[in-house]
């Protein structure tokens, strides 16, 4: 008996459906990582985490039906990320979309064209991934505003320092803040980890427009810190503490150092202070 209605279970399609979705998360975080891009790498876990999370939290209040339209659409989607994926070696931008496509293809499967609305949020936060760091530098020149504070902070540390557009000048060594080392990436992660805030936490109306504008600053400073730290290494003729805190280990450690300060600043400044009135619902 016991066998008979575990194999019943496992031919029910919300066991399909997981099936499905946990193949093309493993498979989206496998070529992510195959990129060597760590920071795209840790958001899509992170991102598909709480995704995950959110979906676990209100499957008991989710409506699970769909047409022969919305499935027929949804496996379309997920045979045409399949086939795309099995193409690329490297980096490649369909990486960013295939999560974005995978989250509409696995929402129209289970619920169908009308019931994509209670997925939303899962969708947004996959619809962010989609959005490459170069694309940043099109609208704002990031890695000026990085070099123009990074020298501004080492000139208020007392060190004799010359800006020339993007170098720093120091009296034995300069370096170059070019878009890679602008902050983007730090960015672009933090400001991501406000969304997944602002989505599972109540906040104001005032909070929801503080918050991603606090964390792009943290990343923003602290980045420029690291930029000024490189630029004594170099002038101290460093090499080897250089290379540690340009591409090592020590890169990762400003990332962390950037998240908790944003986690302190979300803590204290945001759910230690009086919670937010009935009215007043999540982002």
């Amino acid at each position: 008996m016991i066998e008979i209605n575990w194999i019943k279970q496992i031919q029910e399609p919300k066991y399909w459906l997981l099936g499905i979705a946990a193949g093309l998360i493993a498979l989206q975080l496998t070529l992510a990582a195959r990129t060597n891009d760590t920071d795209l790498f840790g958001t899509m876990l992170m991102f598909w985490g709480v995704v995950v999370f959110l979906i676990w939290e209100k499957h008991e209040s989710l409506t699970f039906e769909s047409g022969v339209f919305a499935s027929f659409l949804g496996a379309s989607l997920i045979a045409f990320t399949l086939l795309k994926t099995s193409s690329i070696s490297g980096y490649d931008l369909f990486i960013r979309v295939a999560p974005f496509l995978s989250g509409i293809s696995l929402a129209l499967l289970a619920s169908g064209t009308k019931g994509l609305k209670q997925y939303w949020q899962e969708l947004l936060i996959l619809a962010y991934v989609i959005i490459p760091p170069g694309a940043i530098g099109v609208f704002v020149d990031v890695a000026l505003l990085t070099a123009k504070f990074s020298a501004f902070l080492l000139h208020y540390l007392g060190f004799e320092v010359i800006r020339k557009g993007v170098f720093l000048i120091l009296e034995k060594g300069s370096v170059e803040v070019y878009h890679g080392c602008s902050g983007v990436n730090a960015m672009l992660q933090l400001l991501g980890l406000s969304l997944v805030f602002l989505l599972m936490f109540p906040t104001t109306r005032g909070q929801k427009i503080v918050v991603p504008i606090v964390a792009i600053l943290i990343a923003f400073v602290v980045n420029a810190a690291r930029i000024a730290l490189l630029a004594v290494l170099v002038s101290l003729s460093q090499s080897e503490a250089f290379k540690y805190w340009h591409e090592g280990s020590g890169s990762v450690v400003f990332s962390m150092i950037s998240v908790f300060f944003f986690g302190l600043f979300c803590w204290f400044a945001i759910l230690q202070s009086e919670p937010p009135n009935n009215k007043q619902q999540n982002c």
